[in-house]
């Protein structure tokens, strides 16, 4: 079956590299750069969205997510939406519900970046900007029920805009277990990669 690994916002491809060298037993893996997604379209949530809904009708289903942060986002979305066709979610540093205040300083940080400072990215500033201010009314918790399948929810012992949500979110999930990773922030993919592909191999070897 596939394995889809969905990068967060700002972040590409390559940040799952280092990850899926530790990574044992998986077959099949394709790691789709999200910004490709939003190139003919406005920078908003709907966008991309529909985008990858439309990218994941090619796989042969169910599939397995692994998303980090606004790839999290997606890959539960899809998850809450389509249930048939996710055989497992792995949800890194997740949000269900956008926090406001949390999204309106994001915004403001980028606001004040450079607009060089995006271009490895893959986006425009006004990209980032128009996509954070979309997302702020997501909320998924009426249809965390109809998720059905196993979901590893990680979060970094230092990311605590996220940790205290991805406990939350494991225990509205039927099938969900929280797990802590030492040492680590917001991006596990990039601060701890060895222990990020031990522990989804544990859980892929486990299904």
């Amino acid at each position: 079956m596939p394995y889809l690994f969905l990068h967060g916002l700002g972040q590409t491809p390559a940040a799952w590299q280092d990850t899926l060298a530790y990574l044992n037993s998986c077959d099949d893996i394709c790691c789709p750069d999200l910004a490709e997604f939003l190139t003919q379209k406005p920078g908003q949530w709907n966008n991309l969205y529909t985008s990858f809904c439309q990218y994941a009708q090619q796989f042969r289903t169910p599939l397995h997510l692994c998303g980090l942060s606004l790839g999290a986002v997606l890959a539960l979305q899809y998850a809450a939406e389509y249930p048939r066709n996710v055989q497992s979610l792995v949800l890194i540093a997740p949000q269900y519900k956008m926090p406001k205040a949390l999204l309106r300083f994001q915004s403001a940080l980028f606001r004040l970046m450079p607009a060089a400072s995006f271009r490895d990215t893959g986006l425009q500033k006004e990209d980032f900007l128009s996509l954070t201010s979309s997302m702020i009314d997501i909320d998924l918790t009426e249809n965390l029920d109809k998720i059905n399948c196993p979901v590893l929810v990680l979060c970094g012992e230092k990311d605590k805009a996220n940790r205290r949500t991805g406990q939350q979110l494991s225990e509205l999930l039927p099938y969900g277990k929280f797990l802590t990773i030492p040492n680590a922030g917001h991006e596990l993919n990039v601060d701890a990669p060895q222990i990020l592909g031990a522990q989804l191999t544990n859980f892929y070897r486990s299904l």
